[in-house]
């Protein structure tokens, strides 16, 4: 009697799990799929574009530092097609992601690889700068200044998950370091760096007469209601009053639009007001992957927008590394994706720093990096018009010593370029540092910014 009821429990153990395996499979919840989704995104693009192992990414960047559901998730390259297929236990809640040259990786939530496929750039013959020249025409740092060097090798300023710090003084390399597996040749992840970029592109659109911070109107589905006043100056402010909740720990509006949507910039403009427009401050992911098509629909055509990143911006700043990716539909996720070595960041720093000029050339509109610079009017001082913090990373309201002009472009998990005017100074820092590590690169900016021989 005991035996045949063990038996009926063990029966019907495994019937619950096997339909619970099968309800996984077929309807899987959408925290499993947002997991899968993000392990093969940053799979796909660390193999594809920094030429990295897909086991140690899975393990060190997806799994280690991230939720405990992303520790199950198994993936599997083709490195043919060109695709990355994640899910957890290899099998539940499937996601693929895939990659296109010169667009990096994208995420295909609804599994239509042809139409992702479709999106191609045309690629232009781009020059690697030439190595024997002298950074930033070229690769050759130096001379190293000694007492720089030895506060970037201080592990404790440089901060835990490090992966490249650049410091650059009167527009040369004067120090930098590399983690483990890591070097000057490693594409490394902005993630909100790139909304600054997405700025920057902005404003070489402006210089052309495309586009104007003005403009309203801006989506179609807006024209019936209170979202018609919303201007790209608001969009880049982060003061559209739309909602959207940035929080990364669940399903969440930035999540589903990253891992669950292929049409990002529809998902997002689809939000409805919360608050006055231009009177809230609301950091938004969405905004910027809007601003991201607005600038592409300001091009003549879909392959010109998609080139010019490249030519307008990447190409004459001699950013070679640089991909800024691009969804499934073929808009650039302009407020998280764009891979480019430290050296490369540190270029643009100093584009910023020297107001939009490279080489003698303007590339921005005179006085565009000042306007990017200047408050936004509801962020209480703490984010600039232009898609930059003017508030130091830890977000506590303190310099820590950090020179007051400082401006700042800051990325999830520790990514941070320092532009310090008053030093004629960039710092760049890349890492793979979570908030819960509780470190912000202000003491090692304060340092740099301090320390002998600085001016």
């Amino acid at each position: 009697m005991f035996i045949r009821l063990l038996k009926a429990v063990a029966g019907l153990a495994v019937l619950v799990v096997a339909g619970l395996f099968a309800w996984l499979y077929a309807a899987p919840p959408e925290l499993i799929r947002v997991g899968s989704g993000y392990a093969a995104k940053i799979v796909c693009s660390n193999v594809f574009i920094a030429g990295r192992d897909p086991d140690e990414v899975l393990e060190v960047d997806v799994q280690a530092p991230g939720h405990p559901l992303l520790k199950l998730m198994r993936v599997s390259v083709d490195r043919d097609a060109k695709t990355v297929k994640a899910g957890l236990l290899g099998v539940l809640g499937q996601s693929t992601a895939i990659a296109r040259e010169g667009l990096g990786c994208a995420s295909v939530p609804d599994g239509d690889l042809e139409q992702a496929r479709a999106v191609q750039l045309t690629q232009e013959p781009v020059a690697s700068s030439p190595s024997e020249a002298s950074w930033p025409a070229g690769e050759r740092a130096g001379p190293v200044l000694p007492e720089i060097a030895a506060i970037v090798g201080d592990d404790d300023l440089a901060g835990p998950g490090l992966r490249a710090i650049v410091v650059v003084q009167d527009g040369k390399i004067v120090a930098e370091r590399y983690g483990a597996g890591f070097s000057e040749k490693t594409p490394l992840l902005s993630w909100s760096m790139s909304k600054t970029v997405n700025a920057a592109i902005i404003g070489t659109l402006i210089r052309e007469g495309r586009m104007s911070v003005d403009a309203s109107r801006l989506f179609p589905g807006w024209d019936g209601d209170g979202r018609a006043d919303i201007t790209i100056a608001d969009l880049m402010a982060m003061s559209s009053g739309l909602v959207f909740n940035e929080d990364y720990g669940a399903v969440a509006d930035v999540t589903r639009m990253l891992y669950l949507e292929p049409d990002m910039a529809g998902f997002a403009a689809t939000k409805e007001l919360g608050g006055p427009v231009g009177e809230v401050f609301s950091y938004s992911s969405g905004t910027s992957v809007m601003l991201s098509r607005l600038w592409q629909q300001a091009l003549d055509d879909p392959q010109q927008a998609l080139q010019w990143p490249r030519r307008a911006l990447f190409g004459p700043l001699g950013m070679s590394s640089a991909v800024i990716e691009a969804d499934a539909r073929g808009t650039f996720v302009g407020s998280s994706y764009i891979y480019a070595t430290a050296r490369d960041w540190a270029r643009f720093g100093q584009f910023l720093l020297d107001d939009g000029v490279w080489n003698g050339e303007r590339i921005l509109p005179a006085g565009f990096v000042s306007w990017m610079r200047e408050p936004a009017p509801a962020s209480n001082g703490v984010y600039g018009r232009g898609q930059m913090w003017l508030e130091a990373p830890g977000g506590n309201g303190s310099r820590m010593g950090v020179p007051a002009d400082t401006f700042w472009l800051k990325g999830h998990d520790g990514q941070t370029i320092a532009v310090i005017p008053s030093r004629r100074m960039v710092v760049v820092r890349m890492g793979l540092t979570p908030r819960a590590a509780g470190y912000g690169s202000e003491l090692l900016v304060a340092a740099l910014t301090t320390a002998g021989g600085v001016q």
